[in-house]
């Protein structure tokens, strides 16, 4: 029936040998579970990836809720592999880190009452007797009650399907509270606010709406449910309770208030509108013995009620392999089939790798176009970017290449949020803006499309005004509990720094890692600035220099000097070692030094010339040279290099840079995903971030790096012989690779479009419109990227 993975283990999908092609179900290659677990089996130092059931930029993402068993880790995206389920819900992040968001909207199967306490997850929680199974538009979890449950949806609702066993109760509890707690840090936890809930039709609908809040974007949200069952409770009642703080649970003597529709004849609210700690509400369904299946349908809304129960006909049909098949049939036509794969010997492992990124890059942010509870606006809205720090470096460079209409609306959406809300999210979810890791980083996800030409709707010159506002305009303070130095939520809360002195002082936090970052952001407001407003160009350009102020020669390690260092506010220069981490965001200054894509002409002068440039690069690969805890990046390894979070992307392929050393950039690629990528549930380095660290790999295999903020791309090594992308929206990209085996890699020729090439990157001209990209492999390393270097506009 359905191709199934369990637990990160690809389930046989077909004996067909034929390699992929655009006609194919290339949903069989994707594992859901990659990312799901850490190096030891368990949820803690995993990817923190959704494995439930979606379509692409969902709003709905419906899976299950599990227990966090190790206390010093959350369930960012509800499940762990080795958890307790507390319940099924149609709202869930992907691949996160920071703090648990979501869980929100849905309910649990439960056989009997018990020793239960409806407002104490803990005492139904249940175990699950199998690994759980998924494959594209489909998820099943086996539970110690006995309970088959199986999930489905669409954009906006839905599909649950309960299969009791036999001699138990057939009960359903809606519990309206129920989200997401940050147990190991309650500073950022989730909590609920307040609900309402109804139940109508004799028991057969439920609806009504709930507000949390917390997370990584603090404020309240409030989403509106319309639950339909396709049978009919033989009886139903509502049940209220104490509201409680998540570092202070309920108990199984918690008292419980009961109801039914003559006590409360409009259902049951938790407290009046407005109230932030409202009463836990919900209601409870048994269902005649003869019922062996239960379903239900579930639409959601940000809107209304009516609006939830009307997106329910997005699921027409009560039969549930109607809809995984749906759901399948518009991931294959709208992602997998932009990219087509061929080979003479197919490799399932890779296009397991390969179709499994692809599906995490489409998860978030969430569509949610229509459904704008801040403004009425004809501009697309998407939400849960989360976040852009994590994505700008290569994701949305690649929906701008292989999904421009996204990519497009995408931008479209950060411009609109900035016309009603003052400022371009860097991280935004519930609707709200927050939090910001660094800079303002929608600035060059702005110039990586304007630079690329990309119009379709886009008002450029609003989008010149919202990154004119993150250059110029300091973000009103938020008290941050946890940085009483900066507004976290939007903006560039160094501003007053950067503009008086050049840099950002000790002052702020992060101070290294702000600098790097307003650089790179005042270099691509320079860039929009040439075309829109032409008299601001030379400002911004030179104010992206600014990183030289931090640049410190007496930093040393490893016969290395000259690093990016702290400076107080008076300009004293602050001589730290270069692994200490106190002055940058989940990086090194080692990591954050290499970090000036646009000025490489000026930071390779600053490393002594391109000889001592590549002696500073190889140590950046070498084990055990890395002596500080990073804490994120659960495959960071021993080295200095990161390949678990987003400071160190780049990196590996700075040897494009130097001449005749690109075969450098391909030995890394090969080693960054051969030594940190695999298929299994324990699949990825560190936080999949929203796709960023799919898009990643992706782009490796593709043998392309996008250079953010300009029209370049760096050329690398395909992993596979014959790949066709869909580009531009109408055309192909052809990229093909002659001598490919595992141990013949190394470039040796290129033609592009017919010609030869001796240079070490492409011009987005080059493939916008389609083109043929011809490598010729082999076993030895060659230079022969004899042309010129990959451009460095922010020189001066």
């Amino acid at each position: 029936m359905f191709s199934l993975v369990v637990l990160g283990i690809l389930a046989k999908a077909s004996t067909v040998t034929a390699s992929p092609t655009q006609h194919e179900d290339l949903s069989v290659y994707v594992n859901p579970f990659i990312g799901t677990a850490g190096p030891d089996g368990t949820g803690a130092n995993s990817g923190d990836t959704f494995p439930g059931v979606s379509v692409p930029f969902g709003v709905v993402k419906l899976g299950p809720d599990t227990t966090e068993m190790n206390p010093s880790t959350n369930a960012f995206a509800g499940y762990t592999p080795d958890g307790n389920v507390t319940g099924f819900t149609c709202f869930h992040e992907c691949g996160i880190g920071g703090a648990s968001k979501y869980g929100v909207v849905g309910h649990m199967p439960l056989t009997t009452l018990s020793g239960v306490n409806v407002l104490d997850n803990a005492t139904y929680q249940q175990p699950r007797v199998t690994m759980d199974r998924a494959s594209v538009g489909y998820y099943r979890s086996d539970l110690a009650n006995g309970v088959k449950v199986e999930l489905a949806a669409s954009d906006h609702a839905g599909f649950i399907q309960y299969t009791y066993p036999k001699n138990t109760d057939r009960i359903v509890l809606f519990d309206v509270s129920h989200n997401l707690p940050s147990l190991a840090e309650f500073i950022k936890s989730q909590s609920y606010s307040n609900g309402q809930i109804e139940v109508k039709k004799n028991g057969k609908r439920v609806q009504g709406w709930g507000v949390w809040r917390g997370g990584w974007g603090g404020s309240d949200y409030k989403i509106y449910f319309c639950n339909d069952f396709d049978s009919t409770p033989s009886t139903w009642q509502y049940f209220s309770g104490p509201w409680n703080a998540p570092d202070n649970p309920p108990s199984p003597s918690t008292p419980v208030t009961w109801g039914n529709a003559s006590t409360n004849p409009n259902g049951v609210q938790g407290g009046p509108d407005g109230d932030d700690s409202g009463d836990r509400v919900g209601a409870l369904f048994s269902f005649p013995g003869k019922t062996t299946v239960v379903k239900s349908k579930i639409g959601v809304s940000f809107i209304s009620v009516e609006k939830a129960c009307a997106f329910q006909s997005e699921i027409p049909s009560w039969t549930l392999n109607q809809t995984v098949e749906s759901t399948k049939k518009l991931w294959n036509d709208d992602v997998f089939s932009k990219i087509s794969v061929k080979e003479s010997t197919k490799n399932d492992t890779r296009l397991t790798l390969f179709y499994s990124a692809l599906y995490r890059m489409h998860q978030m942010p969430s569509d949610r176009t229509g459904e704008n509870p801040g403004w009425v606006s004809s501009e697309p809205y998407y939400d849960d970017y989360y976040t852009l720090w994590d994505t700008f470096r290569c994701l949305n460079s690649f929906y701008l290449l292989v999904q421009p209409q996204r990519g497009i609306d995408m931008i479209r959406s950060l411009i609109d949020i900035w016309r009603h809300v003052g400022f371009m999210p860097d991280g935004r979810s519930g609707n709200h803006n927050g939090k910001v890791q660094g800079g303002s980083n929608a600035d060059n996800i702005l110039a990586d499309a304007y630079v690329k030409g990309y119009t379709g709707g886009i008002n450029w010159k609003d989008g010149y005004k919202a990154v004119w506002t993150d250059a110029e305009v300091v973000p009103p303070p938020n008290n941050d509990p946890e940085d009483a130095s900066c507004t976290d939520n939007q903006g560039r809360c160094g501003l007053p720094d950067w503009i008086n002195l050049g840099y950002v002082s000790t002052t702020f936090s992060s101070s290294i890692s702000r600098t790097v970052e307003y650089s790179l952001n005042d270099f691509a407001v320079s860039q929009i600035a040439k075309g829109i407003a032409p008299h601001d160009y030379q400002k911004y350009l030179n104010r992206s220099g600014n990183w030289k102020n931090l640049w410190n020669p007496a930093m040393n390690q490893y016969n290395t000097s000259g690093f990016l260092g702290p400076r107080y506010p008076n300009g004293t220069v602050i001589t730290i070692a270069p692994q200490d981490t106190s002055y940058t965001t989940e990086g090194l200054p080692w990591e954050y030094t290499w970090t000036i894509p646009f000025d490489m002409e000026g930071l390779i002068d600053k490393m002594g010339g391109p000889d001592a440039t590549e002696k500073r690069l190889d140590l950046m690969f070498v084990p055990n040279l890395r002596t500080t805890d990073l804490g994120v990046g659960v495959g960071s390894g021993t080295t200095l290099f990161n390949p678990g979070n987003e400071p160190s992307f780049g990196t590996p392929f700075l040897y494009n840079y130097l001449p005749g050393r690109q075969y450098k950039a391909v030995n890394q690629s090969r080693v960054n995903i051969d030594e940190n990528y695999f298929a299994g549930s324990n699949g990825l380095p560190g936080n999949s971030d929203a796709g960023a660290m799919d898009s990643w790999m992706l782009w490796q295999m593709l043998g392309l790096y996008p250079v953010v903020t300009q029209p370049v791309y760096l050329i690398l090594a395909p992993w596979f012989e014959d790949i066709s992308v869909s580009v531009g929206g109408s055309y192909t990209l052809r990229i093909k690779a002659k001598g490919l085996s595992n141990n013949s890699f190394f470039v040796q020729s290129l033609k592009v479009n017919g010609k030869t090439w001796n240079k070490s990157w492409l011009e987005h001209s080059d493939i916008a419109k389609g083109g043929l990209l011809e490598f010729v492999l082999g076993p030895e390393p060659k230079s022969w990227d004899t042309g010129a270097v990959p451009p460095s506009p922010g020189h001066q």
